[in-house]
């Protein structure tokens, strides 16, 4: 999806910028709470509560790797996504396009 939208060299930050909101982090929280019994909640919590700050950034990398999920994963500079994650993207990076 961010491919598609930036190409190759802005797909990283399209996604890290998506990923710093807080409504989004909720979202992915949420979804990772309802789907995966081994998601770090304490960690997705330190997260939650910087969200949304001017300095709060959060790549999809770090995001995958301290929280444990499983609804988004990054291989080789690609990324991919559960459906109901990959759609939220893309309805919200093509409302603010």
């Amino acid at each position: 999806m961010a491919k598609a939208k930036g190409g190759d060299a802005r797909a990283a930050d399209i996604i890290k910028n998506w990923i710093r909101n807080r409504s989004t982090l909720e979202f992915l929280g949420t979804w990772e709470k309802m789907y995966n019994s081994n998601f770090k909640v304490v960690e997705f919590n330190h997260f939650k509560m910087q969200a949304g700050l001017p300095t709060f950034v959060l790549s999809a990398k770090q995001w995958i790797e301290k929280t444990n999920v499983m609804g988004l994963y990054v291989q080789a500079g690609r990324y991919y996504a559960h459906k109901d994650i990959a759609f939220r993207l893309y309805d919200e990076t093509m409302e603010a396009g």
